[in-house]
This record gives C-alpha cells, structure tokens and sequence, in this order.
C-alpha cells in the first residue's frame, strides 16, 4: 500500500493575527519557538497579510523582539516548491538570525513550511503595513 502526500495547498494552518502583521508595533512580544514546534505548512490571511514580508521588518515588529521575513523570492508557477532563507532582525543586522523554510505556490496564495525558529522572541511575519 502506497501512502498519498499530502497536498500542502489543501492542508494548513493560517496565520492571521493582526499583531503578526510587519507593521504592528504593538508593545506585545511573542514567539513562534513555542507556537511552531515542529516543521508544518501555514498559510497568512487577514490581518497578518497576504504572504511573507519579503523585505527586512524594523524590530519590535510584528507583535515580536526580532521579526522574520524572507529573504528571497516567492515562486512564480502555481504548484512550485522553493526553499528559501528566513531572516530574523535584530540590532544593526536585518539576518541576525536564520532558518530555512520551503514555499509552495498554491492558486492565489503561497503556503509555507515553517520551521522552530531558532531563539525567542522571533516570529515570522505577515506583509500588511510592510513599508518599501
């Protein structure tokens, strides 16, 4: 008997609280070290955004010390599966921290595999109030 893998753009989880977007300063600090314990696939909604911020987010950002973003390029063709780098800024340095994650593109959304983040408080962040 064979086992089906499943499709990540059917099974996941969403993030999409307003604090984790990149432009909520919120004196709130959380850590996805405690809400993401082992690799699983998510997708950002709502308030959180649309996607990953995928530019370098200011500290005490995104209900967190050290917000995550990505440090690369999304995929371009539906059902394309990328692995990229995650950063995590932190004082003078926007990749203090990092982790690799993978990317899937889904029809009109990206879904991601998240990883345990390497300290707290760092947390991945949603792109809503992301300034360029």
């Amino acid at each position: 008997m064979f086992s089906k893998e499943i499709d990540a753009c059917a099974s996941y989880s969403v993030l999409d609280e307003k604090d984790r977007a990149a432009g909520n300063d919120a004196n709130k600090y959380t850590c996805d070290q405690r809400d993401i314990a082992t690799p699983a696939w998510y997708r950002f909604s709502g308030d959180a955004g649309d996607k990953m911020a995928d530019s370098c987010v200011p500290e005490l950002h995104c209900g967190t010390h050290a917000p995550g973003w990505l440090n690369g390029d999304h995929p371009v063709n539906e059902g394309e599966v990328v692995e990229r780098q995650a950063c995590f800024h932190w004082g003078s340095s926007c990749c203090k921290w990092s982790t690799k994650i993978k990317i899937k593109k889904c029809k009109g959304f990206f879904v991601y595999e998240l990883q345990r983040t390497p300290a707290c408080h760092l947390r991945y962040c949603g792109n809503s109030g992301l300034r360029k």
